[in-house]
């Protein structure tokens, strides 16, 4: 399984900003070739990253969606617009979506459903609210993948983000933590959506160049979702080439970076 790493740029960037960042980031990642890297902007932001990155190895994506395709849903956006952009993958489920609009694990599974229909990529995100013991955390996952029990395992990625390890402030988990909760994230898959299924396990809290490469190096961590570090693009160009498992991507990142916001 290829090494998937992305970011989420939140409510970062406005669409200049967005070309720009990507206009520094693609000569920084174009010898990267054995992972996939991906890039979700802001909605009013996609256009501009699909303008740039169109023709690249870098794919481009959203937040959120909503379930239905269209309708009277004011200030929504449906599968079918993200799709009619290009977009490749779908974040859903973030904590912060979940805190901040009660966006329940039935909500999630039915957006899941709406990218799928799409032909686009889920990307869920799941995680504890507070450190706890490992048992706790795999009954709270449990709860949380139960909902994608009819995702096609295909389009699917899961996100394990600690909701502990976001934020300014916090700090990555420690890695063999990563490694072990991961590990029992594969182990549901298997168990619920098939035992061939091969669905990518990313680790997403805090990731910085410094801690990718202790998280990478646990086997059961299949890429990287990282935050606030890779609103400078040449950050994020780091952490795409850092070393994975003994194995290091191209060459090192040095350029000066771009104006970001956030």
């Amino acid at each position: 399984m290829r090494l998937l790493i992305g970011t989420s740029w939140k409510m970062n960037l406005s669409a200049t900003e967005a070309s720009q960042y990507c206009r520094t980031l693609l000569p920084l990642v174009e010898d990267v070739m054995d992972r996939e890297l991906f890039v979700l902007p802001p909605f009013t932001s996609i256009w501009a990253a699909r303008e740039v990155l169109a023709g690249s190895r870098i794919a481009w994506g959203a937040q959120a969606v909503h379930p239905e395709d269209c309708g009277a849903h004011t200030g929504d956006i449906s599968a079918p617009m993200l799709a009619d952009l290009g977009c490749t993958y779908v974040e859903v489920g973030h904590s912060e979506r979940r805190r901040d609009y009660g966006e329940t694990d039935e909500w999630v599974a039915a957006q899941v459903l709406a990218i799928h229909r799409w032909g686009m990529k889920a990307i869920v995100c799941v995680g504890e609210l507070e450190p706890a013991p490992i048992n706790d955390v795999r009954k709270w996952l449990g709860r949380q993948l139960q909902a994608l029990s009819a995702a096609d395992p295909k389009r699917l990625v899961i996100a394990y983000e600690p909701v502990w390890a976001i934020g300014v402030g916090a700090a990555a988990a420690d890695p063999s933590w990563v490694g072990e909760v991961q590990g029992t994230i594969h182990e549901w898959v298997q168990s619920n959506v098939g035992s061939d299924a091969t669905v990518p396990v990313i680790y997403g809290g805090s990731v910085d160049s410094s801690s990718a490469e202790g998280i990478l190096a646990q086997p059961s961590v299949n890429g990287l979702f990282v935050g606030r570090s890779a609103l400078d693009p040449v950050e994020f160009a780091r952490i795409a080439h850092v070393n994975a498992r003994g194995v290091q991507s191209g060459r090192e990142a040095s350029a000066p970076a771009a104006r970001t916001s956030g």
